[in-house]
């Protein structure tokens, strides 16, 4: 969600969504950041962004929130978009048990790839579908009590929980901030004052190769100065971010 340039923010913190194929990941942040949910959202390709500003103790803050592709072929891509990460949330779906036992696989990317202050929450996802449970509450927080997370159960679609998902996570990160275990000057801990760097609606485009398709497209990025290896068009029909030096695409 692009945010007006008059909007102003003191901190930006950085969240990854991870978890496998199909368990809610976009349509939790699309209820997040825009109160909306769509039934037919397609599966993520490579990463997906969104943003929104909040409040805690009389402070505006920006949540950056990157979506990641569940698939496995996408896990080299989305891996390097754990980095600088203070908040990760892992979700599973409650009806799917194979998705609960693949949690501790992105558990042990998170505390591999972040920092050992990034908060991790581990969310069950589509709480609504009662009737199709296949993991059940006590599970979840058993398993997230042994590895030391926070666990809240959702459902993206009635909204249930989405909003204390978010923000209970951003409130710890920020009491870790009040607390001086976070430095906000250094651009790898996910925490930034908003000189930082700013994100803003004007900057946020999409890069594709000629003749590439919006849906076939996933964007590779790096943090070293290289120049891009193919060249490279501004698409206006598609947002992402420019946060990072993009150096290509690959046409699936």
């Amino acid at each position: 969600m692009a945010v007006g340039a008059g909007v102003n923010y003191s901190q930006v913190f950085k969240y990854i969504i991870v978890g496998d194929m199909g368990v809610g990941k976009s349509c939790l942040m699309h209820q997040f950041t825009e109160k909306k949910f769509f039934p037919d959202c397609p599966h993520t390709i490579g990463v997906e962004f969104g943003t929104r500003i909040i409040e805690i103790n009389d402070q505006k803050v920006k949540l950056q929130i990157w979506d990641t592709a569940g698939q496995e072929r996408f896990r080299a891509v989305t891996k390097s978009y754990y980095h600088g990460a203070m908040g990760a949330l892992l979700v599973y779906d409650i009806t799917r048990r194979s998705t609960f036992h693949h949690i501790q696989n992105w558990l042990s990317d998170a505390r591999k790839l972040t920092s050992a202050n990034t908060v991790i929450i581990m969310i069950g996802n589509k709480s609504d579908l009662e009737e199709q449970r296949d993991v059940s509450y006590e599970d979840g927080k058993t398993l997230a009590d042994e590895n030391g997370l926070m666990f809240l159960e959702c459902s993206a679609k009635s909204g249930d929980n989405v909003e204390a998902a978010f923000l209970d996570t951003a409130k710890k990160i920020y009491q870790n901030v009040q607390e001086g275990s976070i430095d906000l000057n250094h651009a790898g801990g996910g925490v930034l004052g908003k000189n930082a760097f700013q994100v803003t609606g004007s900057a946020q485009v999409a890069l594709m190769a000629p003749g590439c398709t919006l849906a076939r497209c996933v964007l590779i990025h790096s943090p070293d100065p290289v120049p891009p290896p193919l060249p490279l068009q501004s698409c206006p029909t598609y947002a992402t971010s420019l946060l990072f030096r993009y150096v290509g695409v690959v046409n699936l």
